[in-house]
Parts: C-alpha cells; structure tokens; sequence
C-alpha cells in the first residue's frame, strides 16, 4: 500500500503538485475570464453569486495552496500537496461510498490523453463491486464549439469511461479522443438517461466540463482539476460539485498510477 508520505513524495517528483506546469499567467487569465462569465471557463456551472478576481485567487489559495498575492504575475503555479493528498482522501471516500451502495455511476473525461487510465482503473474496481458503471448515449453527435469554430464529436466510452472523439477519428487511428472543456458531453449523456438509457448515475466522476456540468444538474459529483480550473473549485465552494482534487492534470499518463493505487486502497476497492 502506498503510504501518504510515498504520495506526497511523487506528487513534487512528478510535478503532480508543488510548482507545475500550469503558468501563473494562465491560471490569472482564467480567473479574469471566470469573473467576466466567460462560458470557456464556467464548464457548465452557473455560479450563485457574483465571483470577482479577488474572490476566486483567495478560493484558489485556499483550495490549491496557490498565491493570493496578486501582483505575483509570473512563473509557474503552485499546488499544496498536502491538500492534494486530502483531497484525494476525500475522492476515495466517496468512491466506497458509492461501492457499498452498489450505485450507478458514469465516468468522463476531457483529458483522456492524461486521465483514461486514471478513471479506468476506478470503473473497473467499482463495477467489481457491483456498481453499474453506465454508457449512455454511446455514438451521439455533439457539436462542441473549439478555437476553430464548431466541430462535430462523437461520444463514446473506453474500458466504461467517457470521452469524446472528432467526427471520423476512431481509437485505431492512435488517438484515444479528444482534449475538451465542454459541458456538452454530460449533457449529452443525462439526456439520454431521462429519455430512458439506463439509470440516473447517483455519481459522476471526471474532470472539465463533466463535474461542472453534471454538478449543475444536481447530480453527485468528484475530479480532479487544475489551478487554472476555477468552475470546479467554485462549484465546490457553493455545493455543486462533493469534492474537487487539486492538480496538474496535464502531465504524463502513468504518472497517475500511483494515485490510482492510493485511491482505490483508501476506497478498499483494490484487487
């Protein structure tokens, strides 16, 4: 089992937490675009109250461990690892949670370069469990609006994990879909449940759009999110979103495992 103190130790080897590569310079933008109500960054939540500037640094100091010295304008971005390992702490006690019930959940992501095998690893232990571990709306079309204009996606699910691939791409052809911050893919998805495809997910596990989007319906939801993803800290903060993991989702794919490992023996959910 990993000890805590393993943990922390590759979270600052891998860059995981402690200075990222996440630039101060795009966290501060995100901040400035998410007081403004900029959809790009608001992921699908739609905020209760008004959230300036300085309101969202001194959240994200506080949720991350980021500086809340705003003329601190340069250089990389920081995440406490100590709120990390808590938060994914957390994470994994609403995982048992969901595995003692036998719930239904859906997993989804839009980073699914970084993070397919991270929320795999969580589907198949919780549908060991006897969670149904939901598909819906397999194959529908999403129109998702990119920086070069509006392109037509395509839902689909790798080893039960969301995720949504460019209209003619397909996983033999290398890419294991597409990098995405919309909300248009769970929407997606819990359309097709109301419309009668399969159960109502008692949790949603994922990133992006996918918590924000899912939390806003006021379905149950818990990810991982990056300092320049406010939406899914203040979805936190005002009780949209159960629990929010503070990290650098961007780095390589398999130096998630060792999270993977911590969170499912903390979830008692390893094979």
């Amino acid at each position: 089992m990993l000890t805590t103190g393993a943990l922390r130790a590759h979270l600052l080897a891998a860059r995981l937490a402690g200075p990222v590569a996440t630039s101060r310079e795009a966290s501060l933008r995100s901040y400035r675009l998410f007081a403004a109500r900029d959809p790009r960054v608001l992921l699908g939540l739609d905020p209760d109250r008004a959230w300036r500037e300085t309101d969202l640094l001194r959240l994200m100091a506080d949720r991350c461990g980021v500086s809340d010295d705003p003329e601190h304008t340069l250089g990389p971005d920081v995440i406490d690892p100590d709120r990390t390992v808590a938060a994914l702490d957390a994470f994994a006690s609403r995982l048992a949670a969901a595995a003692a019930a036998r719930a239904p959940v859906l997993l989804g992501t839009g980073h699914p370069h970084r993070l397919l095998d991270f929320y795999a690893a969580l589907a198949a232990a919780l549908s060991s469990a006897g969670c149904p571990v939901l598909t819906p709306a397999q194959g529908r079309r999403v129109d998702i609006t990119t920086r070069f204009g509006v392109r037509r996606h395509q839902l689909d699910y790798v080893r039960g994990v969301a995720l949504v691939r460019e209209a003619g791409a397909s996983e033999d052809g290398g890419a294991p879909g597409a990098h995405t911050h919309s909300p248009l893919p769970v929407r997606a998805a819990l359309a097709a449940v109301a419309e009668g495809d399969g159960p109502v997910p008692a949790l949603v596990v994922g990133d992006h759009g996918w918590v924000c989007g899912a939390g806003q319906l006021g379905i149950e939801t818990i990810g991982l999110a990056d300092t320049d993803d406010p939406a899914v800290f203040v979805g936190e903060a005002e009780g949209q979103v159960s629990v929010a993991v503070p990290i650098d989702d961007a780095v390589r794919a398999d130096y998630y495992r060792p999270l993977t490992r911590y969170v499912l023996n903390r979830a008692c959910l390893s094979r």
